[in-house]
């Protein structure tokens, strides 16, 4: 992983390289000499902060109602208990 560093000049004059540049690591955003901002990408931000999807939030995205779920059935057994 590597870190770029950027003065929020640079950034606004060339967006693309910056986005380019959080596939690879964070970007650290400078203002006036001194870190403000940190650019990642999304993945990297839910990995941080711990936010998954839950398999509903996953199935209801759109795009994904071709694909076909069919998940084993679990066969649970009850067992006797004697609350007496």
């Amino acid at each position: 992983m590597s870190i770029t560093t950027l003065s929020s000049r640079e950034l606004n004059h060339d967006v693309s390289s910056a986005k380019k540049a959080a596939k690879k690591g964070p970007v650290i955003i400078t203002d006036r000499g001194k870190p403000s901002h940190v650019l990642m990408t999304y993945d990297e931000f839910e990995r941080l902060t711990g936010k998954h999807r839950s398999l509903v939030d996953a199935l209801a995205m759109p795009g994904l109602s071709g694909i076909e779920f069919d998940p084993p059935r679990v066969e649970i057994t009850p067992r006797r208990v004697d609350l007496s």
